[in-house]
């Protein structure tokens, strides 16, 4: 609702009388840029005057933000390196020259906000000279110009994270810049979605504007996903060099002969002709924004991916491509940040029972030729231990080599002897020679203390206590703690994130792939029941939808959890330094290595089926 004249203050009332009455800049925004902006050394490759020819879709859409355009609402979702930074600057620079006004500029955390104050928005009003003294210098202990704090004749920027409702709950703004929305917080403290107390803020402007960018994140649950989806939902249509029909850049499109990805070049979707590197420039200075649904007139939404980029070749993104195909925590950040598409969680964790079970096989030793490298995860219950022996070879493949139940107290001492018996045990490798368990993850979710104990005087064995977390985390964190190699703390794991990788991969039919997943011939029914045994559903908390895990019906987890401690392990010998395919080399070189098959296209099959258009979008 807005805000009664008698309650506003005096320097808001003029700052609304100032925009009633001065006309519009003449300027556009990127007529302003290639005027005046300046790449700073400290965020540009290229450094210099900027030129918005380098990459022509940067245009419509700075022009979109500026106050001769209808719009009032701009939506970037764009690729990662594709300059949406850039604009945010330049708009920013715009507003203080030329149409000024109360800013709030959010960013995920509060030191993101800081480090886009310093290494952009400090560089920017140093080196481009329309706006020098403007500002008041930082280092004159101006309150008027802090690092969260810039004001300037006219308005102000403030820089808040949107997990902080004091940030966010400021008096009124003109323009609200909203970055990187997909990693905002369901809810700043208790006061709700940020992005819509911000927003809230600027409904005492009739002119005001509001801009949202990000690379999306989980599909149905993303933010950017679901402001594009409002939009009119324009696409940058690219003329063919060849044949002069215009289209769409789509990765499905991009091809490269096998183990040469560098040689990538684009097929035209219309007469098929290869279109290479170097003509993409002339191909984007022809370029022009298409509205899939035109009628929208308020909100200009503009997508954009990887392939566009002037600053990435092709050979680049497909080796990227090869590289990050290997593994789903990777192939998802391709999909989001390259492809600048939402993942579809629902289509990577659909995995029908029947089709994995029909993959068990006799091994012709206690551990297949592939497995290099062995892990345990250990599930704790009240009455026993339950735990899985996993071998893993290159990309990840991986051998179900035992599940074993021990039963005991935990709080007692002999069912942790008999683990310790087991951990130690060396295990008869289809080469001949033995390979030790070389990590082991213990879930500390229950009887934390036996586990501490347990764990704290194996560390040396790599035996660690760990505590699983929801939320878009990696499955091993990066960096111990003190606690952590002491054993007073246990290791965060990634469960979400473990879990969708499982279950990925245990839609790959194709083995000798990455990420395959072997079973043994004997391995019951109930196993495969509690491997499945969750799903991933969409709740909504205050409005904004989240993914989690939950169990099925009657159906335990315990295969699951053992599955995901144990891929953990392996996460934690990968972040110490492991390398599969090195240990793969040391101890299959005197052996003649099994033949692996071989994809006959630049692609492995597994991905094509992902239950959406993301290779032939």
């Amino acid at each position: 609702m807005p805000t009664e004249p008698s309650s506003m203050r005096v320097d808001e009332i003029q700052i609304l009388a100032a925009d009633v009455l001065l006309p519009p800049p003449d300027l556009t925004v990127s007529q302003w840029a290639d005027q005046n902006a300046r790449l700073s050394s400290e965020f540009a490759a290229e450094k210099g005057e900027w030129r918005t020819d380098r990459a022509p879709y940067q245009r419509a859409v700075m022009d979109a933000m500026g106050p001769s355009s209808p719009y009032e609402t701009v939506v970037m979702m764009w690729a990662a390196q594709s300059g949406k930074t850039s604009l945010l600057g330049h708009f920013l620079g715009y507003i203080i020259d030329l149409d000024p006004g109360p800013v709030l500029l959010v960013e995920p955390r509060e030191v993101d906000a800081e480090a886009f104050s310093k290494d952009r928005l400090a560089p920017m009003l140093r080196d481009t000279p329309c706006l020098r003294g403007k500002v008041a210098d930082a280092r004159s202990r101006d309150s008027n110009n802090t690092i969260l704090h810039k004001k300037f004749l006219g308005g102000s920027i403030t820089l808040a994270a949107a997990n902080s409702p004091a940030g966010l709950a400021m008096r009124s703004i003109r323009y609200c810049l909203l970055d990187e929305v997909d990693r905002y917080p369901a809810s700043a403290g208790s006061e709700g979605d940020p992005v819509n107390l911000a927003i809230t803020r600027t409904a005492n402007f009739w002119n005001r504007k509001v801009v949202l960018c990000s690379t999306p994140t989980t599909k149905g649950a993303s933010r950017i996903e679901q402001a594009w989806l409002n939009s009119n939902q324009q696409s940058f249509w690219l003329p063919c060099p060849h044949c002069g029909a215009f289209q769409v850049l789509a990765w499905g499109h991009l091809v490269w002969p096998k183990d040469a990805p560098e040689k990538a070049e684009y097929r035209c979707e219309h007469c098929s002709k290869p279109i290479a590197d170097w003509q993409k420039h002339q191909m984007l200075k022809a370029g022009e924004w298409r509205a899939a649904r035109p009628e929208v007139t308020d909100i200009a939404g503009f997508w954009i991916n990887g392939l566009y980029s002037p600053w990435r070749k092709w050979g680049t993104l497909a080796k990227k491509f090869l590289a990050d195909k290997k593994s789903i925590e990777t192939l998802r950040e391709f999909v989001n940040t390259v492809l600048a598409e939402p993942w579809d969680d629902a289509a990577e964790t659909t995995v029908d029972q029947a089709a994995v079970m029909a993959r068990r096989e006799h091994y012709r030793a206690a551990v297949p030729y592939g497995a290099v490298v062995l892990t345990a995860g250990v599930d704790v219950q009240k009455d026993r231990l339950e735990l899985e022996l996993v071998g893993w070879g290159r990309g990840e493949e991986s051998w179900s080599i035992e599940y074993r139940v021990l039963p005991g107290d935990p709080s007692g001492a002999l069912v942790w002897q008999e683990l310790d018996t087991y951990l130690e045990r060396r295990w008869q490798h289809e080469t001949g020679i033995s390979l030790p368990v070389a990590a082991c993850a213990i879930d500390s979710g229950y009887e934390s203390q036996a586990v501490y104990e347990f764990c704290r005087t194996r560390y040396h064995r790599r035996i660690f206590a760990v505590k699983g977390k929801g939320g878009p985390l990696p499955v091993w964190q990066r960096k111990p703690t003190a606690k952590n190699v002491r054993g007073e703390k246990p290791w965060i794991v990634g469960t979400d994130t473990a879990k969708e990788t499982i279950y990925g991969r245990l839609r790959n039919p194709t083995p000798g792939t990455p990420g395959y997943s072997h079973f043994p011939a004997d391995r019951d029914e109930t196993y495969f029941e509690q491997l499945l045994g969750e799903v991933l559903v969409t709740t909504y908390a205050k409005g904004q939808p989240k993914r989690e895990w939950r169990p099925k019906p009657g159906v335990r987890q315990e295969a699951l959890d053992a599955r995901v401690y144990a891929y953990a392990a392996l996460r934690a010998l990968v972040s110490m330094g492991l390398s599969l395919d090195n240990e793969a080399d040391r101890i299959l070189a005197a052996n003649r290595p099994r033949p692996v098959p071989e994809d006959d296209t630049d692609r492995a099959k597994w991905l094509g089926d992902r239950g959406r258009k993301w290779l032939t979008r």
